[in-house]
């Protein structure tokens, strides 16, 4: 694309998303959806209308996680946890406030989820990634994904995302930062503590194996929880 058109853009979506905060600083009264739908052009124009996600890495489902994982997100962009510049420049000088609006309107959204991955991968590697989500791997200190993330895989109130309705590419580029630390969240930084344990090998087992998965009939993240994690979260405080 040419730079002046991304520049033109870009300026446009830092246009709606002032113009968001400004009316969410004027107006605390309860927005109609419709007008908080308006609100959110500047979030929708790349997740898609109810941020059912797009058909590529860069912009995935956002609808339905725990408005605290997507508030978590959001301050992570404006504050440099997380590095991609467009989001970095749409969040620059939003309150907290009016990224809690955000997060809870997405949260609230529950549209289709996409497809399922369909690309060729061996049978070996799909095993190997059922393994690691569901039982982990005790001798390197690996937890089971679904001790966290839930059995169900839809995440679990009010930190933890959801795993299911994203493509390979984006779990694995995802998994790729944490290890890397250039993806940061709240310490202690659990993610990171674990995917520096795995191997590329690893990401791609388990990033092949979720994105294959049905599509749950029930996709709400299930309530928190008493019961302790395998390791200290600080987006999910106990």
């Amino acid at each position: 694309m040419h730079r002046r058109t991304i520049g033109s853009s870009v300026l446009f979506v830092l246009h709606v998303v002032w113009s968001g905060a400004a009316l969410a600083a004027t107006d605390t009264s309860s927005a109609m959806p419709s007008a908080m739908a308006e609100r959110m052009r500047a979030c929708t124009s790349c997740h898609g209308v109810q941020g059912q996600g797009r058909n590529n890495d860069y912009f995935p489902r956002i609808a339905g996680k725990p408005a605290d994982y997507l508030f978590n997100q959001l301050t992570a962009f404006r504050d440099g946890g997380r590095t991609y510049p467009p989001m970095g420049y749409l969040l620059a000088f939003l309150p907290d406030d009016y990224l809690r609006q955000i997060s809870q309107y997405f949260a609230d959204l529950q549209p289709p989820f996409p497809d399922a991955d369909h690309t060729d991968v061996s049978p070996k590697v799909l095993a190997a990634g059922e393994r690691l989500v569901m039982h982990g791997d005790p001798a390197r200190g690996i937890p089971a994904c679904i001790a966290c993330h839930g059995a169900r895989m839809t995440g679990t109130q009010p930190g933890i995302p959801g795993l299911l309705g994203l493509h390979a590419s984006y779990i694995a580029g995802q998994m790729g930062t944490w290890r890397s630390g250039s993806r940061r969240a709240l310490a202690p930084d659990c993610m990171h503590s674990i995917a520096v344990k795995l191997s590329d090998r690893d990401i791609t087992a388990v990033s092949s194996w979720l994105s294959r998965q049905p599509r749950p009939d029930d996709p709400r993240p299930a309530p928190a929880s008493a019961e302790r994690l395998p390791l200290a979260c600080g987006s999910q405080p106990q």
